[in-house]
């Protein structure tokens, strides 16, 4: 059909379906004039706002008290050559990762914390962000559902000998397997540790479930194996029915990965019902008592036992805080410097706005 054609109402028609402001560009625009009236006073607002949050910041960070404690090279209390004792890490390594080791490494809490005190474990120089260790999970297993075969995201993790590792993948087979016990050496009483309720409630509630059926080999977990680098198969990981499988909060805390190399993961929190420790950690000499079982001389890593109370900010982290007054300073400088630029060689904005070609031109 030719233009010739097309009737009146036709053409009207089509006129108007692209005569539309938004195909035409007509719609209503705002665009903001950058001139020292409005950029000043926004360098100054800034730094005046990041400069007392940050420092807030950092005084509730500093509020949090915290004790580290490096057990990388403690040293068997059993292991001994020529009288002396071999560290544990050279201990599980001649055994080819075969032989647990048991160490003490003694401490002295010198404040008493005042508050609900966490115990976490920290790994230096593991890399939990790269992207094939990230990926390498299989949801619809940690979500309990039947699976014949797993992700191959899983691989190398995935199968062996036609049974599937449970759960599959490098998250999973690299899961931290040391055991942290805390003694009171005064008394030489052992601390009671709480191990539920470590996990975020979202990932206990909708990420992780147990298939159906009873937690064992022939029941939930029928046609699985354990994956490689553990001891224990996973409805064997804690005594406690509701906190055993794939919600296992170890495993969950585990499974959740780190963005960087440095990181801390709670290991359970300090059961404050025990005489003594109703109100407060005491001060007083503790020793830490491991199984050790992970090696982490392959990769140049260490570990640490870490203590601490929390803020409602959460744990210890004095970057935040550093960072807002940082940005807060850097602003406060930059309004200062361009107003003093503006007042010496600046003109007003109403000046700049009324010029014309009459305007006469001068330095």
């Amino acid at each position: 059909m030719s233009a010739q054609d097309l009737t009146n109402d036709q053409i009207k028609a089509k006129q108007s379906k692209f005569n539309q402001k938004f195909k035409q560009q007509r719609l209503p625009a705002w665009q903001p004039i950058l001139t020292a009236d409005t950029v000043l006073p926004a360098f100054f607002l800034i730094g005046l706002l990041f400069v007392p949050l940050g420092a807030a910041l950092l005084f509730f960070s500093r509020s949090v008290q915290e004790m580290q404690l490096d057990y990388t090279d403690c040293k068997s209390v059993s292991h001994m050559e020529a009288g002396v004792s071999v560290p544990c890490s050279e201990v599980i390594r001649r055994s080819n990762f075969t032989l647990d080791c048991t160490c003490q490494v003694n401490f002295t809490i010198t404040e008493p914390f005042v508050k609900t005190v966490y115990l976490y474990y920290g790994l230096d120089n593991f890399y939990q962000n790269h992207r094939r260790y990230v990926k390498s999970r299989d949801d619809n297993q940690l979500l309990g559902k039947e699976i014949t075969s797993p992700s191959n995201d899983c691989n190398p993790f995935g199968m062996n000998d036609g049974k599937i590792y449970a759960p599959c993948g490098a998250i999973a087979n690299s899961m931290f397997n040391d055991s942290l016990t805390l003694f009171d050496a005064g008394k030489d009483e052992k601390l009671k540790l709480i191990k539920t309720g470590i996990a975020w409630p979202s990932d206990r509630k909708i990420k992780f479930n147990n298939p159906p059926g009873k937690l064992n080999d022939t029941g939930a977990f029928k046609n699985t194996i354990k994956p490689p680098y553990w001891t224990k198969s996973v409805w064997q990981l804690s005594d406690n029915p509701d906190n055993n499988g794939y919600k296992n909060e170890d495993l969950i805390v585990w499974m959740r990965s780190a963005a960087f190399p440095t990181f801390r993961k709670l290991y359970g929190k300090i059961d404050h019902s025990m005489k003594g420790f109703k109100f407060s950690f005491p001060k007083g000499r503790y020793y830490l008592e491991v199984q050790y079982r992970y090696p982490v001389d392959s990769f140049g890593g260490r570990k640490r036992m870490i203590l601490s109370t929390t803020s409602f900010l959460g744990g210890k982290n004095n970057f935040l805080g550093i960072a807002y007054i940082t940005v807060g300073c850097i602003c406060l400088l930059l309004g200062i410097i361009f107003l003093i630029i503006h007042i010496k060689f600046g003109r007003r904005a109403v000046d700049q706005l009324n010029i014309n070609q009459n305007t006469p031109y001068s330095d």
